[in-house]
């Protein structure tokens, strides 16, 4: 049961204003104790006097914050600025040095060119060189072929001689050997044929 309904019940019930204004004494006093807060609670004039305080506080803290706004805004635009001079300067100077190292590259690049020319000229002025080296060569070991080849030729066909030579003669001392023996054959047969009988 709610304390108003209880109260009021208890209102019905005693008969004396005495009785009845100690009932209402208790009732606040309980309600005090439940919400002490309540004596703290102010009046609609001290509300509507603290809300005018408040937004005229609050008017002065927009004026001020707008005025600190519009501060903060001019010195941010103040030092982009600045920050897109030096940045702009920065980027020139930058250009600048690319295009002192890409000359300076391109410089260097035709060098090494101009380098490589004429390494790569004298690589084939020495292949040359080498390439009639190598053909002199080829050709003298050619011509040293070609005499050892009529030497070795001459060589075989004076061995082919001797050989033939050789064999004349072995032929002819074999003949003679074998003439030899066939007339000494026929000599001991003569001999033998005409030995005095006994």
């Amino acid at each position: 049961m709610s304390v108003a309904l209880r109260l009021y019940e208890q209102l019905t019930e005693a008969g004396e204003d005495k009785t009845r204004a100690k009932l209402i004494a208790e009732a606040f006093e309980h309600l005090e104790d439940r919400y002490p807060q309540l004596k703290d609670v102010a009046t609609a004039g001290q509300v509507r006097e603290t809300e005018l305080r408040l937004q005229k506080e609050i008017k002065e803290v927009e004026a001020r914050l707008q005025k600190e706004v519009k501060e903060v805004e001019a010195r941010l635009q103040k030092e982009i600025k600045e920050v897109e001079a030096g940045l702009r300067t920065e980027i020139e100077s930058i250009r600048l040095d690319m295009k002192e190292i890409d000359a300076r590259l391109q410089k260097q690049i035709k060098e090494i060119e101009a380098t490589l020319r004429l390494e790569i000229e004298k690589t084939r002025l020495e292949i040359r060189e080498v390439e009639a080296a190598l053909r002199l060569e080829i050709e003298k070991t050619r011509l040293e072929i070609r005499e050892v080849e009529v030497r070795l030729q001459k060589e075989i066909k004076e061995v082919e001689v001797r050989l033939t030579q050789a064999i004349h003669r072995q032929t002819l001392w074999v003949v003679g050997s074998v003439g030899a023996v066939v007339g000494m054959i026929r000599l001991l047969e003569w001999f033998l044929a005409h030995l005095p009988s006994a």
